[in-house]
């Protein structure tokens, strides 16, 4: 984009084919609206699309001695014209974005945004087409091994989720590369814990299957119902839940704690949902409840990347990046509240430290 200074022009001038983006202050003249610059500047778009700029009259005048720039509103100043220079701008990112840096021997300082976007929603396509691929190559196996489960493991399912963690592996390993902090603090397969995370996108639990441990998540029951997915869950011991009801809540705390009490681990999002913004949000008690009640520890992991990769409520795209995971040294304490401060802290510290 250039940079151009509009020139003095006499008042009652014809109105000329140039405009100025500025505030809309009120008008102190019932045929003019003046604005308290001096000097006027504003970015031109050298394209096709100038003309949507011909709808401000720009004129300078000297008012008590003090310059001023003068607007009439007989054409200019309506939502229609607002709009069409609002439009202008919002085309104007897509077309193309040059930096200012461009002559700085960068040689990617000017790019399209058109392409960055398309070529993450190919990689969005390739990504379902490829955990698709991966989940029903595996399915058969967890179909055969699931009455074995219930017989031997019936609350770890330690098969099942193997077979999860292949079916993460496989898929993620093409599009990201996901690196361990902390390995040593994860306690022993057959020991329970209450985990925790923040949670930021979709991949979260992708990344999370690639640990390997048979933790239980929470999850919507809607998802159930989903053909493959959904039996997977079902056969992992995904608990389900109704968020908007009290008393589902109740039976999912309940399962959780019945799960903890005969070895299994569960996991909980403590947020509740994923972040809009990478911001952490507040801690819900549930976890922590259970952690203090069945006497195990809590387990806090850090995940930075994946909102990145594929932000909350775009879960069509996916963009380049890596992700790191960060487990925690254990916390153990019978109070639920100091559980849930000291887990949020650790996590929320790690965020504003490395996110």
């Amino acid at each position: 984009m250039e940079l151009s200074s509009l020139s003095s022009l006499p008042l009652r001038h014809p109105k000329p084919s140039s405009s100025s983006m500025l505030p809309i202050l009120p008008f102190s003249d019932p045929k003019c609206a003046y604005f308290g610059y001096s000097v006027c500047k504003r970015a031109t778009l050298r394209s096709s699309c100038s003309s949507a700029q011909n709808n401000f009259l720009h004129i300078s005048r000297t008012h008590d001695g003090e310059p001023r720039c003068y607007f009439s509103p007989i054409e200019g100043l309506n939502r229609y014209s607002v709009s069409k220079l609002y439009n202008l701008n919002k085309l104007s990112r897509y077309v193309v974005a040059k930096s200012e840096l461009a002559g700085t021997g960068m040689p990617d300082a000017s790019y399209s945004l058109s392409e960055v976007k398309l070529s993450s929603k190919v990689r969005g396509v390739c990504f379902y087409v490829v955990t698709a691929i991966a989940a029903i190559s595996l399915i058969g196996f967890m179909i055969v091994a699931h009455p074995f489960m219930l017989l031997f493991d019936r609350y770890r399912r330690k098969a099942q989720h193997f077979i999860a963690k292949l079916w993460a592996s496989a898929t993620v390993a093409l599009f990201f590369k996901i690196e361990y902090e902390g390995l040593e603090n994860l306690p022993s397969h057959d020991a329970p814990a209450v985990y925790v995370s923040n949670h930021q996108s979709f991949l979260d639990i992708y990344t999370l299957l690639t640990l390997g441990r048979s933790y239980k998540f929470i999850s919507k029951t809607g998802i159930f119902l989903f053909p493959i997915i959904g039996w997977a869950m079902s056969m992992m011991g995904t608990i389900p839940l109704k968020r908007m009801d009290s008393r589902s809540q109740m039976e999912c705390l309940k399962r959780c704690m019945d799960l903890v009490r005969n070895g299994a681990s569960v996991f909980f999002f403590p947020e509740g949902t994923r972040s809009k913004d990478g911001k952490l949000g507040d801690f819900k008690k549930g976890a922590f409840s259970v952690a203090a009640k069945t006497g195990v520890p809590v387990i806090p992991i850090t995940l930075i990347g994946t909102g990145r990769i594929m932000p909350a409520g775009m879960e069509g795209v996916v963009n380049s990046g890596s992700v790191k995971v960060i487990i925690h040294k254990p916390i153990e304490e019978s109070d639920p509240e100091i559980l849930r401060q000291v887990a949020r802290n650790t996590i929320l510290d790690t965020l504003k430290r490395r996110g």
